[in-house]
């Protein structure tokens, strides 16, 4: 028996050892299948995503400068006010006793201005008598001056008529001086009257705030008091209303992100949508950037204000809008599925780019390049004729301009790589400077924008596996433009290399399957090994 058991369990171990050699062998034994997909050429959006609020265009916020409980309310929400009108009153029993008191200083201080200017008549008499008592002395002693000349009186009494000029003078000088002090007092009085007046005025412009208008015409979207309630104005003013002063014009203030901030400009495109209509997408402009920066966890977002028209009125301020904002546009893009960027293939590899042009090589010896393809400069050509609404006369010349251009790209293939890329920026600025002449100003403003606009277009670069006519993959490295999430353009000048290979309809790889392949060769996640029961 236990002979048996020896020889059934070798059996069983030798069964397993051959089930899984058989396993490997088979699983190893698997070709390598490529899931393909074909570039296309099409329409194609790069566009930024955000969140906003909508608001009116303009809204006022009303609030008031003096305190005191609500005593009468005229308006509520939604109601339509016009400039002037009259919005709620705050108890103005206070500032009326304020106003009496006022005036009652007011009244004060005129009769003291009274009572300086009787003071500065009294004065003036007091200066007349003091000014004829000195001219008697004066004639008084000049007579004695006489008389002692003829020896009918003594000298001393001479010298008593002049001590009498002397004292007659500084009384005159006395009562001018007590003149200057009640014409002052007078000044003074007057001033303390300008002063109460003011005090007045203030008193009467707190009784004036306590009646609350409105300051423009509008709609109340937001009222924040009762009646019967106390405001407080001290620091800050408070709220007590917000008027919209247009529901149909508005706006949405969408928040973007620093890094797709740069490809956000005034006069954009933008499209929203809101949760209480779902379905229906809103069109409206980029009307403005503005460039206060908000830096929330340390996440820095931008606000772009994008303009629309609300004629049913059916958007409200406050609504949650989901902003998509179309940055760049291409007609006829050669593109292809985001999937083939991130395959990638162990071995494989591209041949080094050209440092000064940016042409691809495939890993294959390099093909001639055939005519057509990819063409930045014609896309820009159809740009201008639809967005310049270029005349018939005016295409023509574009286009006689370009075809002139033709052999000259052409000629590019034979220059050297160092020389290749400040030929072609001659050719395009040549290209530019001769389409300006032939434009009317409004058209070379708009010219310049579009100019402004492809300069500022980012082009990065990828990889991709083409299959070639043997079945087999050849890898190429590839300068890419704008994406829409699941395309991304595939930019081909005409002199690449490898404008032949990628035409309409090639076959760029997607992903891989069987062979064993890690998962960095198959784009995917590594299969698991078998599960256990238990």
């Amino acid at each position: 028996m236990k002979k048996t058991y020896l020889v059934t369990g070798g059996v069983a171990l030798a069964l397993v050892a051959a089930l899984g050699l058989w396993w490997t062998q088979r699983a190893g034994s698997v070709e390598v299948q490529y899931r393909t997909a074909r570039i296309e050429r099409g329409p194609l959006q790069a566009a930024v995503a955000s969140t906003g609020a909508v608001s009116p265009v303009t809204q006022v916020t009303v609030g008031t400068q003096v305190s005191g409980q609500i005593k009468d309310l005229y308006v509520d929400f939604n109601a339509e006010v016009k400039a002037g009108q009259l919005l709620a009153v705050i108890d103005p029993e206070t500032f009326e006793y304020r106003v009496r008191s006022a005036q009652a200083d007011v009244d004060a201080a005129r009769a003291v201005v009274l009572t300086a200017q009787a003071n500065v008549v009294a004065s003036r008499a007091q200066v007349s008598r003091a000014q004829t008592d000195l001219a008697e002395a004066r004639r008084t002693h000049e007579r004695n001056l006489m008389l002692v000349g003829k020896g009918f009186i003594t000298q001393s009494t001479a010298d008593q008529s002049n001590a009498l000029v002397n004292t007659s003078a500084e009384a005159v000088k006395a009562a001018e001086a007590q003149l200057g002090v009640t014409e002052a007092q007078v000044k003074s009085a007057q001033a303390s009257v300008a002063q109460r007046d003011a005090a007045l005025a203030q008193a009467r412009i707190d009784l004036a705030r306590t009646r609350i208008t409105s300051p423009v015409n509008g709609i109340v979207i937001k009222r924040a008091i009762e009646k019967g309630q106390t405001v407080a104005a001290s620091l800050q003013a408070p709220e007590l209303f917000i008027i919209a002063r247009n529901l149909r014009d508005m706006q949405v203030e969408a928040a973007i992100d620093e890094a797709d901030v740069g490809r956000i400009r005034s006069g954009q495109r933008a499209s929203f949508s809101v949760d209480a209509y779902p379905g229906q997408t809103f069109e409206g402009q980029i009307g403005q950037v503005r460039k206060a920066a908000t830096n929330v966890a340390n996440v820095v977002t931008y606000v772009a204000v994008v303009n629309f028209s609300n004629p049913d009125g059916r958007l409200l301020p406050g609504m949650t809008a989901n902003v998509r904002v179309v940055t760049d546009t291409r007609e006829h893009a050669l593109k292809i599925p985001n999937a083939a960027l991130r395959v990638r293939i162990a071995g494989l590899e591209p041949a080094a780019p050209p440092p000064q042009d940016g042409v691809s090589a495939p890993v294959a010896a390099p093909v001639a390049p055939a005519a057509g393809g990819n063409n930045p400069l014609n896309e820009f050509r159809n740009r201008l004729v639809q967005e310049l609404q270029l005349s018939a006369a005016q295409v023509e010349k574009v286009d006689a301009i370009y075809a002139s251009a033709r052999p000259q790209f052409g000629r590019l293939r034979e220059m050297a790589e160092a020389d290749r890329a400040r030929a072609r920026e001659r050719i395009t600025a040549d290209i530019r400077a001769r389409i300006g002449d032939m434009l009317t100003p409004e058209q070379k403003k708009r010219y310049a924008a579009l100019q402004a606009e492809a300069a500022g277009r980012t082009v990065t670069r990828g990889r991709i596996y083409l299959m070639g006519e043997d079945g087999k993959p050849q890898a190429w490295s590839v300068r890419l433009g704008i994406t829409d999430g699941s395309s991304t353009e595939l930019i081909v000048p005409p002199d690449a290399p490898e404008a032949a290979a990628m035409q309409e309809g090639a076959p760029v790889i997607t992903g891989t399957t069987g062979g064993g392949l890690p998962a960095a060769a198959s784009g995917a996640r590594p299969p698991a090994g078998p599960r256990m029961m238990f």
